[in-house]
């Protein structure tokens, strides 16, 4: 897995504590543990909790990991279908609307 320095690079001087726990807590930590969840299922386990909450800022870095993660274009559209029962219409069309962008590149 590649290392992640977002934390680091957005917001390293501003919050370092919270920089390095988004880095190597939450990516080098978490993320690695794949014989607990695989990093597909993390992903989709991640999006979902992301669309749940409307937290779209954060989801268009996420969908892009499902993607790499091989959570495939019908997959997402799947995922966002099923949610939308549950977590309302205008969050999954908002998601929709990040996962065309997401997938046509």
């Amino acid at each position: 897995m590649t290392k992640i320095t977002a934390g680091r690079d957005q917001l390293g001087e501003f919050a370092p504590k919270f920089a390095e726990l988004n880095d190597d807590v939450l990516f080098g930590q978490v993320w690695s543990r794949e014989e607990e969840l695989n990093p597909r299922d993390r992903s989709i386990v991640t999006i979902t909790a992301l669309i749940s909450g409307g937290n779209f800022e954060q989801l268009v870095f996420h969908m892009g990991k499902a993607k790499e993660n091989g959570v495939t274009q019908e997959e997402m559209a799947e995922i966002i279908t099923h949610l939308a029962f549950y977590i309302g219409w205008p969050k999954a069309w908002s998601a929709f609307t990040i996962a065309k962008d997401i997938y046509k590149k």
